[in-house]
């Protein structure tokens, strides 16, 4: 027996020597990091600044591939059964760990089982933005005009279970309104209608759409945040413009598939850590309306779980499955 419990002491030694040694000539290859959304949205810009820098700090290329569809549930499929070596990462989103996952029970991998999380690495929260033909200046008249006439306002999301979707489900609960959802594959798509006037408006993120609200393609009601958003100043929160409680951020964090080696994961994670703290990188951040966050594995894991509680219950109240 104790010739027995020497030689597995020894194999899980050897084990973890390995597994150090091998995070030790982590990365000797290009990593892929894989973006849930089509290029144009704000994840594919915070995808390819974090790939950007990735590649500066590693030595290594870093190599973005946009896999989109099933808001974000295709690309998250694919890195949850890729090899859990580091060389395959997913940008994850608040809709492909928590929102999707609340309202989809029969999804082909698990927010929490399958994935090691490495760092929450920025935050926007959500401005509600309406076509300038739609004849509301502030929350007020939009609500007013919504229940003088309920079910033809339209708003357009990122796709069904997406953050934009459960965001704008939030809404009707809270607002007392009836809308319609319109959903698209991706973000992108889906604001190139609502700035054309084919959907009245959406729930999105202050990166995509600063220019259009500075050109008047665009014009915004509300931000669902503690505070006004930097980079659009001017926009009231929910609160100032009469709803309170209404708080919802789309954040953006690195993801590996689980399993991958603890040295890997920690030498990513201080890697996003110094990425955040380059001065270029708050000042991009900044003015692309996104919060630098950075926490640790156990944190982001922790801030996972919490945040799929919550959309579930408001999936439930909302009656949304799928």
């Amino acid at each position: 027996m104790k010739i027995l419990s020497k030689i597995a002491s020894f194999l899980s030694l050897f084990l973890i020597c390995a597994s150090i040694a091998h995070a030790q000539a982590y990365p000797n290859k290009p990593i892929k990091l894989i973006v849930p959304f089509p290029p144009g949205g704000t994840a594919d810009i915070l995808g390819r600044m974090v790939g950007d820098k990735l590649s500066v700090v590693t030595s290594q290329s870093v190599i973005i591939e946009n896999r989109a569809g099933a808001a974000g549930g295709i690309a998250a499929q694919f890195v949850a059964k890729s090899p859990a070596d580091g060389y395959t990462l997913l940008l994850g989103t608040t809709g492909t760990q928590t929102m999707n996952p609340a309202i989809n029970s029969k999804l082909p991998y698990d927010p929490l089982k399958d994935f090691a999380s490495v760092s929450n690495f920025a935050a926007s929260p959500f401005v509600l933005v309406v076509n300038p033909n739609v004849p509301a200046q502030n929350l007020k008249e939009l609500i007013d005009l919504a229940n003088k006439k309920p079910g033809s306002l339209r708003y357009a999301s990122f796709g069904s279970g997406s953050s934009a979707h459960m965001t704008g489900e939030m809404f009707k609960l809270r607002a007392g309104v009836d809308i319609v959802h319109i959903p698209y594959k991706g973000a992108a798509p889906a604001l190139i209608d609502v700035v054309g006037g084919h959907v009245d408006m959406m729930f999105t993120l202050a990166p995509s759409v600063v220019q259009h609200l500075r050109s008047g393609s665009l014009r915004a009601i509300a931000v669902a945040a503690p505070q006004r958003d930097q980079a659009i100043s001017a926009v009231p929160t929910f609160a100032e413009a009469g709803l309170s409680n209404f708080i919802s951020d789309s954040w953006y964090g690195v993801f590996a598939p689980a399993g991958t080696p603890q040295p890997i994961v920690a030498k990513l994670n201080v890697d996003i850590q110094r990425i955040l703290a380059m001065p270029d990188v708050k000042q991009k951040l900044a003015s692309e309306g996104a919060i630098p966050v950075g926490n640790s594995p156990e944190q982001f894991t922790e801030q996972v779980r919490k945040e799929l509680d919550h959309w579930t219950k408001i999936a439930k109240e909302a009656k949304i499955s799928e």
